[in-house]
Formats: structure tokens, sequence, C-alpha cells
């Protein structure tokens, strides 16, 4: 394995390399992930309920996914259910670094529930482009409510961040 100056191995300088010419993250799929970032969310339920009553399925329909709908109205308290969705959409899009941006709206972010209850996250347009230009390869996310509130964490899984990229002050010599 070649060396570089600043010790990294052939791999990292050329991923480095890539990175400059395609503005893009280069990463090995072997690496092991690390938190570049997270983000976490409440909302009132009662919020969310004055939405939906106030506009319907308008509003139900440029939130959230047919599959978030459809498992929203499944529950016998739909509201929090939609209140936590909301929460999540937010929080991940925190933990992506992300916010709501111009070509990006939530239906981007969907969170559905894999056999078990757990809550899985699904990105597409806007969305899925950030997600791969930042090189994030998992966003986990929890979600809990209760009448009131319903509350979200997320947190985005991606390599190490390369320490010749960040802009740390340089010691003078």
């Amino acid at each position: 394995m070649e060396l570089s100056a600043h010790g990294g191995d052939l791999r990292t300088e050329q991923a480095s390399d890539k990175r400059r010419r395609t503005g893009k993250r280069v990463t090995n799929e072997n690496s092991p992930l690390h938190i570049v970032g997270i983000g976490t969310d409440i909302v009132e339920c009662l919020r969310i309920a004055h939405m939906i009553d106030r506009h319907g399925e308008q509003f139900i329909n440029r939130v959230y996914t047919p599959t978030e709908v459809r498992y929203c109205q499944e529950r016998k308290q739909a509201t929090q259910h939609y209140a936590g969705r909301w929460a999540a959409k937010e929080a991940i899009l925190k933990a992506i670094g992300i916010g709501h941006r111009r070509g990006i709206n939530l239906r981007d972010v969907e969170v559905r529930s894999d056999a078990h209850g757990k809550p899985v996250v699904g990105l597409s347009g806007g969305a899925r482009d950030a997600l791969e230009h930042l090189g994030i390869r998992q966003v986990l996310v929890s979600i809990s409510h209760c009448r009131s509130h319903a509350t979200a964490y997320a947190m985005a899984l991606g390599p190490s961040p390369d320490l010749n990229d960040l802009d740390f002050p340089r010691p003078s010599r």
C-alpha cells in the first residue's frame, strides 16, 4: 500500500481527488459508518389535527405518501401517527443537513414500518440526491407520541469525514 504525505492510503487520496473533481463524497462500501448528522423534532398533535381539519386531503397529499396515509388511517389514533410521521420527516431532513430547500419536499421523505413495526426511512427526489451527494449511506429514525405531542430523532450515518477537508485552524510553525 502506498502512503501519502498526510499518512492516508492511496484509496483515500484517490477518493479525495475524485471528490474534488465531481463534488460528490466517495466511500468505500466496507468502511465503518460514523454519525454525520443528527436531527430531532417535536410537534403538537393538535396542530397536525387542525391542519388536517382545515386543509383536508390537500394537506395530507402534500405532506404524506400513500403508504404513510394508509398506515396512519389504519390506526386508532390516526392524528398521533400523522404527527409522528411529520416529526420524523423534519428530524430526517435535519439529520441529513438539508432542511426545506428548493426541490425538496416532505413527500421526498417516507417513513415506513418494517415487519416488526420499526420505522424505516425511504428517500426519493431531491432528498435522495442530497443523501447521495453527501455520501450518507443510512438514516435511522425513532418516533414517539402521546395524546398531546409527537417527537422523533434521526441519525444519518456515513463514512468518516476526511480530516483534510475540514476547516480546522492550522497550527502555526
